[in-house]
């Protein structure tokens, strides 16, 4: 089962262009977009099962020091996309 998701992300002030480069040079990652709002930035991610989503999660993400909060949402159907 494949499993994809968003992870938003709020960072250190200053820091967005460091921060997405880095996320975006890593394999999982499918789409990354810097927002203007509530949150920093979207990251979709795409995994084989679901414990690959918590260990990128723990051991990538969360590892950056100027990531300071990450909500994820988990697709439960996808009616467009690729």
């Amino acid at each position: 089962m494949v499993v994809l998701a968003y992870v938003l992300l709020t960072m250190k002030s200053g820091s967005e262009k460091e921060v997405l480069k880095k996320v975006s040079s890593f394999d999982e990652t499918m789409e990354v977009d810097l927002l203007y709002g509530e949150y920093d930035a979207i990251v979709k991610v795409r995994f084989e099962e679901l414990s690959q989503l918590d260990k990128f999660l723990t051991d990538k993400l969360r590892a950056l020091p100027d990531i300071f909060l990450t909500t994820t949402m988990i697709v439960a159907k996808q009616y467009k996309g690729t």
